[in-house]
């Protein structure tokens, strides 16, 4: 019911053109910071306590929490993903050295700082197709990456139904697992070098209490 809701607003705050602009600043629910809140603190108490822990079982016990940047409305966006007419494949490189296939399925671009910035999404072909935001990938780097975040990029997700509109919220930025553990346990996409931002995103997970 609330993600319907959200939906409409997003409707109505975009209006209805048929050519998918770049995706807006949409003004969070009342919820919006205690939601933010709590998914970290869900967050720490998985990486302690969950059997599929990023975290080596040795690391668990002394994990201090992660880090974030503070809740930051203006880096919650809505808008539509442009999608390409014909999706190019390709192969991203994981932080492990393997090869996973992939398709270039769209865009989103969004404004900062006066300027129009683009971000390519993306289907990774080797998963089980899933609907709307749930089976796109959106991995990025930024000038904060590999220095108060992990130096592959971090991913966001986009929420949404099949065909939009969807939420790009950058508060709920996070590394990925290879970013804690041992990096033969997973196989993390590394960011391809065309989702690169040039700003930095201070917003969302940085990494683990120092």
């Amino acid at each position: 019911m609330r993600r319907a809701l959200a939906a409409g607003v997003l409707v109505s705050l975009i209006g209805c053109a048929t050519a998918p602009g770049p995706m807006i600043v949409v003004p969070p629910p009342t919820s919006w910071e205690g939601e933010v809140a709590a998914e970290r603190v869900s967050r720490d108490d998985l990486f302690r306590h969950a059997a599929d822990s990023p975290l080596p079982e040795g690391r668990r016990a002394g994990f201090g929490g992660l880090t974030y940047y503070p809740a930051d409305p203006s880096w919650r966006y809505g808008g539509m993903v442009e999608a390409y007419p014909h999706p190019e494949r390709l192969t991203i490189v994981t932080t492990n050295g393997a090869s996973r296939p992939c398709e270039r399925f769209g865009r989103v671009r969004f404004a900062r700082d006066g300027k129009i910035l683009t971000l390519h999404v993306y289907r990774l072909l080797d998963q089980p197709g899933r609907p709307g935001g749930e089976g796109l990938f959106l991995p990025f780097k930024d000038t904060t990456s590999g220095n108060e975040t992990y130096a592959a990029g971090r991913y966001v997700d986009l929420v949404g139904p099949d065909g939009g509109p969807f939420t790009l919220d950058f508060n709920r930025a996070y590394n990925p697992s290879c970013a804690y553990g041992d990096a033969q346990r997973f196989q993390c996409p590394a960011t391809p070098a065309e989702n690169a931002l040039p700003i930095a995103v201070t917003a969302g997970e940085r990494g683990p209490a120092r």
